[in-house]
C-alpha cells in the first residue's frame, strides 16, 4: 500500500514514524536526567509530529486536480503547511526560552546524564538521518513542504547537539548548573532564524511574490533570444505556487502577421520556456504593434 503512494507522502510518512520515535526517546531521556534541556528537546519533538502531520494532508490536497472552484490546482496549501511549520517552530523556540529562564532562576541538579545522553544522541541521529533524505527529496521536487519539514528536523537536531554539549559540559562541571538552561536559550535563539525564513517564505508564495532575480533574468534572457526582431515584449509576469511556475506576459507582433503564424510563435516560446522551466504555466496575449 505505501509503495503506491507518491515518494513525497511517503518520505512525510517517514517523517511522521521519526517523529514519533523521537519523542518517546527524547521524553524517556528527560525523565532519565531531569534536564530542562532535554524536556524542552522533547517538547520541540512533539510539536514535529503535529507539523508533519498537517504536511503530509497539504501534500494530499496539493496533488488534487484542478476543479471548478480551484482551476489554478490546489498548491497553494503548502505555503499554509510550511507558514505553520515555521509559526510551530517559533512557538517552541518560545517556549524553550521561557522554560530554560525559570531554571536559570531555580537551578536544579540532573542525573543518570550517561544513559540520558546516550538515549538523546539516539533520537538525533535518527531525525538527522530522515532530514538529509527529505532534504534531497524536496530539492528535487521543489517541493516547499518537505523542505519545511527537513528544516524542522534539522532544527531539532542541532537543539539536541546543544543540549548535549550542554549536558557533557556539566558532567565535566558539575556545579554549573546553569549551563543546562543557558544552552537551551542559546540553540532556541539559533532555530528562531529558521522559524522566521520559512514564514517569509510562506508569506511570499501566499502573495504571489515574483519569481527569484536569477529566474526571471533567465526567463527574459531566454525569450529574447527567441524573439524576431519585428516583436517585442511588455508586462511580464511571475509567480509560483508549489512547484509549479506561473508565467505571463503580452508578445507584441506586426498587425499584418496571420493568426496561424502568431500562434506558431507562441508555441515556440512555450516550447523555449518549458525547457529550462518545466512545471510551468505559459499565458502569452498577442497585441498588435502599435
Amino acid at each position: 500500500m505505501l509503495a503506491r503512494l507518491p515518494l513525497m507522502q511517503r518520505m512525510m510518512l517517514l517523517s511522521i514514524v521519526a517523529a514519533l520515535g523521537t519523542v518517546i526517546l527524547k521524553f524517556v531521556a528527560w525523565k532519565l536526567t531531569g534536564s530542562i534541556g532535554l524536556f524542552s528537546d522533547a517538547a520541540e519533538s512533539l510539536v514535529n509530529v503535529f507539523a508533519a502531520v498537517f504536511a503530509l494532508v497539504a501534500l494530499r490536497v496539493s496533488a488534487l486536480p484542478p476543479d471548478d472552484n480551484h482551476a489554478f490546482g490546489h498548491e497553494k496549501i503548502e505555503y499554509l503547511s510550511a507558514g505553520l511549520e515555521g509559526t510551530l517552530i517559533l512557538l517552541a523556540a518560545g517556549a524553550i526560552i521561557y522554560s530554560a529562564i525559570a531554571r536559570l532562576l531555580d537551578p536544579a541538579a540532573v542525573k543518570e546524564l550517561g544513559w540520558g545522553l546516550l538515549v538523546s544522541a539516539l533520537a538525533s541521529l535518527v531525525n538527522g538521518v530522515v532530514a538529509v533524505a527529505m532534504m534531497r527529496v524536496a530539492k528535487a521536487r521543489d517541493s516547499i513542504v518537505l523542505e519545511a519539514d527537513a528544516h524542522h528536523l534539522l532544527a531539532d537536531v542541532w537543539t539536541s547537539a546543544g543540549i548535549i554539549v550542554g549536558l557533557l559540559l556539566i558532567m565535566v562541571f558539575p556545579h554549573a548548573l546553569w549551563l543546562d538552561p543557558l544552552i537551551a536559550i542559546l540553540v532556541a535563539l539559533n532555530i528562531l532564524r529558521t522559524a522566521l525564513e520559512l514564514i517569509r517564505r510562506a508569506a511570499d508564495g501566499l502573495m504571489d511574490v515574483a519569481l527569484p532575480p536569477i529566474e526571471v533574468a533567465l526567463l527574459q534572457k531566454i525569450l529574447k533570444s527567441s524573439l524576431p526582431p519585428t516583436s517585442r515584449l511588455e508586462k511580464l509576469r511571475t509567480r509560483k505556487s508549489g512547484s509549479r511556475r506561473f508565467i505571463e506576459f503580452n508578445l507584441l507582433l506586426p498587425g499584418e502577421m496571420t493568426v496561424a503564424a502568431s500562434h506558431a510563435l507562441c508555441d515556440q516560446l512555450e516550447d523555449v520556456i518549458h525547457v529550462e522551466f518545466a512545471n510551468s504555466e505559459v499565458v502569452i496575449h498577442v497585441e498588435p504593434v502599435t
